[in-house]
């Protein structure tokens, strides 16, 4: 009898797998060399980076042979690591830290205007900084370039965003470099319609010896 109840106690459904590199993944977080924070602090757009970010919610781009890890943070920030052709240490070929500068809602009037002849200009400027586009094309503008995100909450929320985005940069010294990601996003509202954004964020590349990983 007892075995016959107890044999009827539903198992709780099981989360999610999410998507983890590196040693990088939904619950960790990793520190900053301090040092280089320091020395970079007086030339770059953001203010007062923290030098250890807990990961609070983690997305994934899939583009053929390559994928789009973000690592978004406690810090009003993404750590965004691109692999190719695998998700091994040896596969990653680029890690940059982005800080979200400004993100604005976005009406259905100027949505097209935005995707048509603001994202993919040869330069954009904020905080009276010129950034020159990374991403090449014959024509002048460029199309921004899509990417489908699946997000993964600590909550147990998964959301997927549409992104049409474009990547630019200036030199903050002689070897350095600032980042500007632009992103026009949209996602479902749940009754029919989409919300739109345009999301700027501004970020440095990082090093292996720049950045130390608690799983």
């Amino acid at each position: 009898m007892f075995s016959s109840f107890f044999s009827k106690k539903k198992e709780a459904p099981a989360k999610p797998k999410t998507p983890s590199i590196m040693g990088l993944g939904l619950g960790s977080s990793f520190d900053l060399d301090p040092l280089m924070l320091k020395l970079v602090e007086d030339d770059v757009v953001v203010e007062k980076v923290s030098p250890t970010q807990i990961i609070q919610a983690v997305g994934v781009v899939d583009m053929d042979d390559t994928q789009v890890f973000r690592f978004y943070t406690d810090d009003e920030a993404f750590l965004q690591v691109v692999a190719q052709g695998g998700t091994d240490a040896s596969n990653v070929i680029d890690v940059k830290l982005f800080h979200y500068y400004q993100t604005l809602d976005v009406s259905d009037q100027d949505w097209d205007d935005l995707l048509n002849r603001q994202i993919g200009t040869p330069e954009y400027s904020i905080e009276g900084y010129t950034y020159q586009r990374v991403w090449e094309t014959v024509s002048d503008y460029h199309n921004p370039v899509h990417m489908r995100e699946k997000t993964y909450s600590d909550d147990g929320d998964v959301t997927t965003t549409d992104q049409f985005t474009m990547l630019f940069e200036r030199y903050i010294n002689d070897n350095d470099v600032e980042s500007l990601f632009l992103s026009a996003e949209e996602a479902d509202n749940g009754h029919g319609g989409l919300n739109r954004c345009f999301v700027m964020s501004t970020g440095l590349s990082i090093s292996p010896s720049q950045i130390q990983i608690h799983g």
